[in-house]
């Protein structure tokens, strides 16, 4: 049965592929660009000489990006406002923009955030975007005396100086959600580490499992090729589909990409990862001017080519093609069709051969209540201030609040959760020979686990299913396993771990975490960016790990039933035990008293 319903996978990747296309950009604009590179790395050099400390907050920027609006003509709009930034405390954060009126009251909004962690002067990230951005800005000027009159554009440019980009995109969330501004921006494009010595990359992912249109992204990718003489890198397919999955994303356009605003980054940073040599020389005059023309092409297509379409519902790039994210999402529902049609099998031979699996259940719940208490544990640890906390953005993978591992709060939780594990496993250990049919039972348990647990995925959603397929399908295989020899059992086992094995490995290299990975996505439920829903599903997948794997080692043991238990009771052993392990251990006198004899 399982190996048939594989045939039905065959129509939806039918479809998928049938579904790829190439998407056709905007024209390029006639007029050649009139970016000057000298000019922009000129700006960059002197801001970050005479603001190196940008850490969010500081005034001093404010007033160097304000006076160079003004130069061109330009009232510098100002909101702030306040954010918990974890590492740094409270802080009053500042936007500034500067608007050249179009004839349409719909906005073309170019974003480069101008502050830095404060460990350098930040003249790559993002003094170069920064400089850009007012670069652009230079083009749309109108000094009074002059000759001329000021260019005037078909939408609203807005050109957005942020504060908090480089701890998550604080500003540029900020601004996603202005009312003021709901409805009405076309499109986004942010600068960020224009100058960077590295070949030109284009960053789309969102902070919702969702893209940009796919007409701005293929129009930014020409635009750049026309500059540079070649494609821009993305990341790759499988870094698409994990950020589907997993919404994650360092850059700005992130908020606006989960808002439904198409919004994609232009950059030369070799990662997502913030930090650059700090200093002047390192900018690369070259690369700031190839994505200062591609930049200015692009915005003048998007100003005068047709409306975007909203933010996508995903979609992954395969070289210069995309598959569609329906078609995606179709294919990745039918592979769980498979494991539902033996796991539903093998429940109903359970039945029809009256094997109880009541037990093996309340085993399974028994398990899920641990993880659940490790979680609320991790939760109330946080209420102490054991953990990062502030805003719900991503954390700089190299600022202090990830730095700094609190190696005792990780103990604590550790020892915490272990006294947990103690009192939990007293009614899942063999106290008897298990049988074939028990253990039969505690496998269908858990597979009918997974199985929920998938379709819950599916409406969350439906591209985190890539982390839940590589269980689904080993683990499907561990019943016609039983006889074979241990280490076959735990490495049909092991490649089950591989979904989230996949995840950790993802953000272990292209953040360079290396082992301090799984403490970086801890960071993030801290500080609340990943979603509740997400954290729960998670629990409940360690708890049907847990289970099979307990089956496949031979260490399964149904829920006792009263007479099974211990004279003393259950609880009463349980936290003898946890005594045992935090004081030194007694007489064996004293040690037959509290087992009750």
């Amino acid at each position: 049965m399982y190996r048939g319903t594989w045939l039905l996978v065959g129509v939806p990747l039918l479809v998928a592929a049938l579904s790829v296309a190439q998407p056709e950009p905007l024209p390029p604009p006639v007029l050649p660009p009139s970016f000057d590179a000298e000019a922009a790395h000129a700006l960059a050099t002197d801001f970050a000489r005479r603001r190196p400390n940008r850490t969010p907050g500081s005034l001093g920027a404010v007033d160097w990006v304000s006076e160079r609006f003004r130069v061109y003509g330009f009232q510098p709009k100002l909101v702030r406002f306040e954010a918990d930034i974890p590492g740094l405390g409270r802080r009053q954060l500042t936007n500034v923009s500067a608007t050249a009126v179009g004839r349409s009251r719909r906005a073309i909004v170019v974003l480069a955030h101008r502050d830095n962690l404060g460990t350098s002067p930040g003249a790559v990230d993002n003094a170069s975007g920064t400089a850009a951005m007012i670069e652009l800005a230079r083009a749309y000027a109108h000094v009074p005396g002059s000759a001329g009159g000021q260019v005037r554009p078909a939408h609203d440019v807005v050109f957005l100086s942020t504060d908090g980009g480089a701890f998550g995109g604080i500003g540029a969330a900020k601004f996603a959600a202005d009312p003021a501004y709901r409805g009405q921006v076309a499109a986004v494009l942010v600068l960020d580490s224009v100058a960077a010595d590295a070949a030109a990359r284009l960053e789309f992912a969102g902070d919702a499992p969702r893209n940009p249109s796919p007409l701005l992204v293929q129009t930014a990718a020409d635009r750049l090729v026309d500059q540079t003489g070649r494609q821009p890198d993305r990341p790759s397919a499988l870094q698409q589909l994990v950020d589907l999955g997993f919404p994650f994303s360092l850059g700005e356009q992130a908020p606006f990409v989960a808002a439904g605003i198409p919004a994609v980054t232009l950059t030369a940073a070799p990662d997502e990862a913030p930090g650059d040599p700090g200093e002047a020389e390192a900018l690369h005059v070259e690369r700031l001017g190839e994505i200062g023309r591609a930049t200015q092409q692009l915005l003048v297509s998007l100003d005068g080519g047709a409306e975007l379409a909203p933010a996508a519902a995903g979609y992954v790039y395969l070289g210069p093609r995309l598959v569609r994210g329906w078609a995606i999402q179709l294919v990745l529902i039918a592979s769980v069709l498979p494991f539902l049609a033996a796991a539903v099998d093998l429940f109903a031979r359970c039945r029809r051969r009256r094997i109880p699996l009541g037990p093996a259940v309340r085993s399974l719940l028994r398990r899920g209540g641990f993880w659940l208490a490790v979680g609320a544990l991790f939760w109330l640890l946080g209420l102490f201030g054991a953990w990062p906390s502030g805003i719900d953005r991503p954390l700089p993978p190299t600022g202090e609040a990830v730095a700094d591992v609190p190696l005792v709060a990780l103990g604590l939780l550790g020892a915490a959760a272990a006294a947990a594990w103690l009192v939990a496993r007293e009614r899942l250990l063999p106290r008897r020979r298990v049988s074939g049919e028990e253990e039969l039972a505690g496998s269908t348990a858990a597979l009918i686990g997974l199985g929920v647990l998938a379709l819950v995925t599916v409406a969350v959603n439906p591209y985190a299913l890539l982390f839940l397929l590589p269980s689904l399908h080993a683990w499907i295989w561990l019943p016609q396993l039983r006889e074979a020899r241990l280490w076959v059992r735990l490495g049909v086992w092991l490649i089950g771990l591989a979904g989230p094995a996949l995840l950790l490995a993802s953000y272990a290299t292209r953040l360079e975490l290396g082992l301090e990975a799984p403490w970086y996505l801890a960071s993030l439920v801290a500080v609340g960016y990943v979603e509740p829903v997400m954290v729960a599903l998670f629990l409940a997948w360690a708890a049907a790990a847990g289970q099979l794997g307990a089956v496949a080692a031979r260490r399964y043991a149904p829920y006792p039933r009263a007479e099974e238990l211990p004279p003393s009771g259950a609880r009463r052993v349980a936290a003898s035990r946890v005594r045992a392990v935090l004081r030194p251990r007694r007489a064996p006198e004293e040690e037959a008293r509290a087992l009750g004899g």
